[in-house]
């Protein structure tokens, strides 16, 4: 019913074509498709039901171009169909009585199937209307709460970043930096939430983690020799996923970054996303470090931070970590189902 409420003809040629003109044209192309099947309908039937075609012929103009473009429509198909075929062919004469009568009700049915169009025309047209106006105030809303979400983050982030700079032990400093980074990761995912892509409530991932990587690496600091690539594939993930995706990448590069490469101004984090067939996702970060320690990690109580975070983020994301870890480095893989 909407679509029907986009198609006024009238409105879409105006003002380069006057709308009458508009109407006209297309009562004239709607009775003369009628006449053209009316031909080949008399090849096959012999002029049965000479009336038929009328309606829908009329019923299109007027929801083409409105109730004008129907009374022309039908006006041309009566007159023809009365001189041409119907009841003496090429006269407006009639055999009888009932001659009248019939190009009356025809004509009172045609009236009737014009004011019928019309007003469902206008009802879808208020009904576009009012999709419009709601798409508006909705697109307004989603901009101003966007606005304010980025005003709160950019808040908060402000909040550590000054806590930071004053903590005078490094190890709260450091704490500090990290919890900031992950409130940038989350903000990153927000802001490619409400990019407005085709897919509401989607994220981009090429974008986002493409963008997420960049701002590690100036956080970071890694410059010089030592570097962070990211490749991913096009896949549009739920938001929620792609916010608990980009934790566990953040806490898993900040990791590599500041463990992999003691001692070293070489090396290399990198950073895929992968497409699954079938459905589903991989998403690695590995490092040419010096891998991790023989000793086994105990999970529990006492494990670091980071690392309950990570396996939290991956839990949320719905997905499976695995770690493989030797001499010539670290690979984590965070396997993902559709």
């Amino acid at each position: 019913m909407a679509r029907i409420g986009e198609l006024d003809l009238c409105d879409r040629l105006s003002p380069t074509i006057p709308v009458w003109v508009t109407q006209i044209a297309v009562g004239l192309i709607t009775s003369g498709a009628a006449r053209i099947l009316r031909i080949g309908f008399d090849l096959v039937a012999g002029g049965a039901a000479p009336f038929a075609l009328i309606y829908p012929a009329i019923m299109l103009a007027t929801l083409f171009a409105r109730a004008f473009a129907g009374a022309v429509s039908a006006t041309v198909m009566i007159l023809y169909i009365w001189y041409y075929l119907f009841p003496i062919r090429n006269s407006f004469r009639f055999e009888n009585g009932a001659g009248p009568l019939s190009i009356g009700v025809v004509t009172v049915t045609a009236i009737i199937t014009i004011a019928v169009a019309e007003l469902f025309r206008r009802a879808a047209r208020r009904a576009t209307q009012e999709r419009d106006r709601e798409i508006a105030d909705r697109d307004l809303f989603l901009a101003e709460f966007d606005h304010r979400m980025k005003n709160n983050f950019a808040i908060v982030a402000g909040l550590l970043d000054m806590q930071k700079r004053r903590a005078a032990d490094p190890a709260t400093a450091d704490a500090l930096g990290v919890a900031q980074m992950r409130i940038d990761s989350i903000a990153r995912a927000h802001r490619h939430l409400y990019r407005g892509g085709d897919q509401p409530g989607m994220v981009e991932m090429r974008d986002y983690l493409g963008d997420l990587c960049t701002a590690l690496s100036e956080a970071l600091f890694l410059r010089g020799g030592i570097t962070l690539t990211c490749d991913t594939d096009e896949a549009s993930v739920p938001r929620d996923r792609a916010v608990s995706i980009g934790l566990v990448v953040n806490e898993l590069v900040t990791n590599a970054a500041k463990h992999a490469f003691p001692g070293r101004d070489i090396g290399a984090i990198l950073v895929t996303f992968r497409n699954v067939s079938g459905g589903g996702w991989i998403v690695t970060v590995s490092d040419d470090g010096v891998g991790l320690p023989e000793a086994p990690v105990v999970t529990g109580r006492d494990n670091g931070l980071g690392g309950r975070l990570i396996e939290a983020f991956a839990r949320q994301a719905g997905g499976t970590l695995r770690t493989d870890s030797d001499r010539t480095g670290t690979r984590v893989t965070l396997e993902l189902g559709a």
